[in-house]
């Protein structure tokens, strides 16, 4: 791909599964946003539930400089990576299907961020119909021990150690400061992913599959995410994996999670008959 490229990864199902799954209706295309360092193997495990059931899929992960330098510093440079990705919508003309998300960890949530807000904002994209979403160990909120973590996972054992403690020190100190100390102040300016999405988040259903046992994203930061998107009229569910480690639940329990990813992409599919035609002739009677 060119430089001015993302780096994703689409797959289209043959027409038999297509058929089989959905009956002539048009089949869903799940964008599937990766966790900070995840790799496409990785991340190509997830689609195959949704390519096994006749799903168009696309694969994108950030990568690690906007999600863990871009984002602290208030760069909002996902915000032009969410722009190129549902630009492919179009580039494939596959902007009239149905479109599902499946989100990894705050690394995911980040862009989801940015790409809820495009399609509240941006008329480009006010036919497309957005029909649910899946989110995996996330969003938390001001964890610098999980954020820490997760960095010096993502680092891996090939880094130096001496290189490893100085990005790690530069990182917790940046993180502290800016979304810490002084975010009274700086979320007038930039304010972060779960504040955001709080603030103005999507109509469509989402199911949050999360675990207690995870030592990157707090729990509880979730759970009161929940409940607060509840209050404001989101159809949201949840699934606590209880002691699997973050973005471990599919590694832990394969069928338990597919099954809830494919039962709750039906579910959707089912609660939005008839919404793709309503929407588009509102669009055009404005």
């Amino acid at each position: 791909m060119a430089d001015e490229e993302i780096d994703y990864n689409i797959v289209f199902p043959d027409a038999g599964t297509s058929e089989r799954h959905w009956q002539g209706t048009k089949e869903p295309v799940v964008i599937l946003l990766g966790w900070a360092g995840c790799k496409d193997k990785h991340l190509s495990k997830y689609s195959s539930i949704y390519n096994e059931q006749g799903c168009v899929t696309v694969r994108y992960t950030a990568p690690l400089k906007t999600v863990f330098i871009s984002e602290s510093f208030g760069y909002k440079e996902l915000s032009s990576t969410a722009l190129k990705l549902l630009e492919i919508l179009y580039d494939y003309e596959v902007e009239n299907s149905p479109i599902f998300f499946h989100i990894f960890s705050n690394g995911g949530f980040m862009l989801y961020r940015y790409i809820i807000e495009l399609l509240h904002n941006d008329k480009q994209f006010s036919s497309l119909c957005v029909i649910g979403a899946v989110v995996d160990s996330a969003p938390g909120s001001g964890n610098i021990r999980g954020a820490l973590r997760a960095l010096r996972a993502t680092l891996g054992p090939k880094i130096s150690p001496v290189l490893r403690y100085v990005l790690l020190a530069l990182f917790a100190v940046t993180v502290f400061l800016l979304r810490i100390i002084l975010y009274p102040l700086t979320k007038y300016i930039h304010k972060n992913h779960y504040d955001a999405v709080q603030e103005r988040p999507p109509a469509w259903p989402h199911v949050f599959l999360y675990s207690r046992a995870d030592q990157v994203i707090r729990h509880g930061d979730i759970e009161v995410f929940v409940e607060t998107l509840k209050h404001k009229g989101v159809p949201m569910d949840s699934f606590d994996f209880l002691s699997s480690p973050h973005v471990g639940h599919f590694r832990e329990f394969p069928e338990q999670y597919s099954l809830k990813c494919r039962d709750f992409l039906v579910a959707c599919m089912k609660d939005s008959e008839g919404t793709e035609t309503k929407k588009r002739q509102r669009v055009q009677n404005q």
